[in-house]
C-alpha cells in the first residue's frame, strides 16, 4: 500500500537510531479494527537516557548556525513533499479520517518548517535604557533546550510541525511522544528527519501504550526545560501540575467547547456553508470543531432544514475510499462518550432530527446527528462532544 515500505516504523527513535522496547503494542485501523502494525513498547529508564542524549545533542546543536538549521528544516520538509501520498496514507490508516483530510493536513501545515527556518535568521534582541546613565539593559533570545513535545490522536501529522518545527529552527531539541493509537505518522517523521540529516538526537521519538512512566520523565526530568502538550483539559491539568517540580516553561492546548451563533439577519446559505466543515470535519474530532448552534427564533426552522438538508451530502466509510468525506472514531471511549453524552440529551428532552445512534457500518461509527431542543442542563451544552453530533 506504500510506496516507500521504510516509511512504516515500529521502534521509537532515539539519538539517530530506532530501539525496541521489551514489549509491543497493536496499532488498528479505526475503520475495521485490523492490525496496521505491532509498535514497541519502551519504559520510564529509556524515556530518561534519551533526554539525556537529547541534552548533549543541545550542547552541539544550539551553536549550528540559524542558516545551517534552515537549510536541514528545508531538506526535512522537500522529503515530506516527496512522499505526501504514504504519509497520507499512514495517516489515514491509523487515524481513520479520509484520505482528502489527512492530505490536507500535511500539505497546510508543512510550511511551518519553511515558515520558522527564516524567522530564527532574523531573531532579534532588544535594547532598553536604565536607571544608571553609564548602563543599559540588553535582552537577546537563546533557544531553552530540550522540548518535551507530547501530541494528540487527532491531527498526529500536523501537530508534530507545528510545535517542534519553531523550537528546531531556534536552537533547541525536542523529545516527543506522540499518541498511542496514532505513532506511525511520527515515526514517519522520524525517519524523513532522518535522511534529511537531523543531527543524531536532536529529534527523538518516543513510543509507548502506558503513558506513566515515559510521561513521568518528561514532565519531571530537570533537562526538559519547556513541555508543550495538545489533549484534553483534564489530562493537562495534571500534566501542567507535574511540570511544577522543576519549574518547566509550559504551553498546553487544551480542549473547547465552541458555540456558533446564528443572528436573524443572517445569510442562512453563507451561515450553513460556513459552520459545516467546522461540524463534521475529522467526524468532529477537534477542539475548534463546533459543538452547538445558539440560533435566533425567527429563523431557527429555516436554519435547521438547511442544515439538515446538507448533512445528507455526509457519507461514512474508509478513509481510503475517495467517495467518504466522514470517517470513523478513534476509539471504543471516544464512541462510548458520544453516545453517553447523546443519550443524556435524549432522555432530557431533546429532539434527534437525524441520527442519534451508532452506526451498523461499523463499531466506532456514529451516526451523523442533529439535535434540536436543547438545554442548558444537558450534559453535551457544557462538555466537549469530539464526535459527528
Amino acid at each position: 500500500m506504500l510506496k516507500d515500505k521504510n516509511l512504516l516504523k515500529t521502534d521509537s527513535y532515539i539519538h539517530g537510531k530506532w530501539v525496541k522496547g521489551k514489549k509491543t503494542f497493536p496499532v488498528k485501523n479505526p475503520f475495521d479494527g485490523k492490525k496496521v502494525a505491532d509498535v514497541s513498547e519502551i519504559d520510564g529508564k529509556t524515556a530518561a537516557e534519551a533526554i539525556e542524549k537529547a541534552h548533549a545533542a543541545f550542547e552541539t546543536w544550539k551553536h549550528v548556525s540559524a542558516k545551517e538549521r534552515a537549510a536541514l528544516l528545508r531538506k526535512w520538509r522537500t522529503l515530506m513533499q516527496e512522499n505526501w501520498d504514504d504519509l497520507a496514507t499512514l495517516l489515514t490508516l491509523e487515524q481513520g479520517k479520509p484520505f482528502e483530510q489527512s492530505t490536507h493536513e500535511l500539505m497546510g501545515n508543512e510550511g511551518f518548517f519553511e515558515w520558522h527556518a527564516e524567522e530564527a535568521r532574523r531573531m532579534t534582541g532588544l535594547t532598553m535604557t536604565s536607571p544608571d546613565p553609564n548602563r543599559r539593559f540588553m535582552i537577546w533570545k537563546e533557544p531553552v533546550g530540550v522540548v518535551a513535545v507530547v501530541t494528540p490522536w487527532n491531527f498526529p501529522s500536523v501537530l508534530p510541525i507545528q510545535k517542534c518545527a519553531p523550537a528546531l529552527a531556534a536552537g533547541c531539541t525536542i523529545v516527543m511522544k506522540p499518541a498511542e493509537d496514532t505513532p506511525l505518522s511520527a515515526l514517519a517523521l522520524a525517519e524523513l528527519a532522518d535522511r534529511a540529516g537531523i543531527p543524531p538526537g536532536v529529534f527523538n521519538v518516543l513510543t509507548c501504550n502506558d503513558p506513566s512512566e515515559v510521561g513521568y520523565e518528561l514532565t519531571r526530568h530537570p533537562l526538559v526545560r519547556k513541555f508543550t502538550f495538545t489533549g484534553s483539559t483534564e489530562v493537562g491539568k495534571s500534566l501542567y501540575s507535574a511540570c511544577a517540580s522543576t519549574i518547566k516553561n509550559v504551553t498546553m492546548e487544551l480542549g473547547g467547547n465552541c458555540p456558533a451563533v446564528i443572528f436573524e439577519d443572517a445569510d442562512l446559505d453563507k451561515a450553513v456553508d460556513g459552520t459545516f466543515g467546522f461540524k463534521f470535519y475529522n467526524a468532529g474530532q477537534c477542539c475548534n470543531n463546533i459543538n452547538r448552534f445558539l440560533v435566533h427564533t425567527s429563523v431557527r426552522d429555516a436554519f435547521v432544514e438547511k442544515f439538515q438538508k446538507r448533512m445528507e451530502t455526509l457519507k461514512l466509510g474508509s478513509g481510503l475510499d475517495k467517495s467518504t468525506n466522514l470517517g470513523p472514531l478513534i476509539n471504543d471511549a471516544a464512541i462510548a462518550k458520544c453516545e453517553e453524552l447523546v443519550d443524556d440529551a435524549l432522555s432530557k428532552g431533546a429532539t434527534a432530527l437525524v441520527g442519534g445512534a451508532r452506526s451498523q457500518l461499523g463499531n466506532l461509527f456514529y451516526e451523523p446527528t442533529l439535535l434540536i431542543d436543547m438545554d442548558p442542563k444537558m450534559r453535551m451544552y457544557s462538555e466537549e462532544v469530539f464526535g459527528p453530533v
